[in-house]
């Protein structure tokens, strides 16, 4: 029986990344994506090869009713991988109200309230699995990213409570937090900063998206089977 998985920000580096995988894994996929239509297009056009059902949904996941555009178009479903979101860097006594609000409605608020509509399908089926992408500064905090580290330890903490929740039901909750990763979220900064980075990584490199889609892959599988609440972090050893 054909599987399948929501990825939302699938037109994204590392959403692309998760998404060519999955594909390869067997898996059918809802693309989400908001904005990147050209991105979604292309991202199609590489599943072509694969015979996986790949399903386009828009939706702005910033608004109040983003996630319900999801849950509208979402109906045979084993797995959420939740991906959305941007980085925010500078000082948080400069950080816009209307900005932390939009942080806090893409990174937390959405993702529970998308669980929270897609759950009684998983727990009807009695198995399923919500695995959401969170990152290193939600583990450990990072100066000049107060607010992202701050929604990012939210994950965290949703995912270690609801996996205790679901775990009767057969649905496991897991999180992977990468570190640096060779994407556009690192654009804005330069090559000199981006060396100063891989510094102090004790493998001496960013993660390439690849390698954040092979973890998804692997707690999504059955050779995960007895790992829920956990948060697998991918990060060349910069956090231990």
């Amino acid at each position: 029986m054909n599987k399948y998985v929501l990825i939302t920000g699938a037109s994204g580096g590392i959403g692309r990344a998760i998404a060519l995988q999955l594909a390869q894994d067997g898996y059918s996929l809802y693309l989400h994506y908001n904005q990147n239509v050209s991105s979604i297009r292309e991202l199609l056009e590489m599943l072509s090869d694969y015979k996986g059902e790949f399903i386009p949904i828009q939706a702005d996941l910033s608004t109040e009713d983003g996630y319900k555009k999801i849950v509208q178009n979402i109906f045979s479903i084993d797995a959420i991988v939740y991906n959305s979101g941007a980085s925010l860097y500078g000082l948080f006594v400069d950080t816009d109200p209307d900005i932390l609000e939009k942080m806090t409605r893409i990174h937390v608020t959405s993702p529970l309230l998308l669980a929270k509509e897609i759950l009684p399908k998983m727990i009807r089926q009695q198995t399923g699995q919500i695995l959401l992408i969170t990152s290193i500064w939600g583990q450990t905090g990072a100066a000049c990213e107060v607010v992202y580290s701050t929604v990012k330890g939210a994950q965290i903490a949703f995912v270690k409570s609801l996996s205790k929740e679901m775990a009767l039901n057969g649905i496991r909750v897991n999180g992977v937090a990468p570190g640096a990763v060779e994407t556009s979220m690192l654009s804005q900064f330069s090559s000199e900063e981006l060396d100063l980075v891989k510094g102090e990584i004790p493998l001496g490199r960013l993660a390439h998206p690849k390698e954040i889609a092979d973890s998804v892959s692997f707690l999504l599988s059955d050779r995960a089977s007895y790992i829920t609440g956990q948060i697998l972090g991918v990060n060349g050893g910069w956090h231990t």
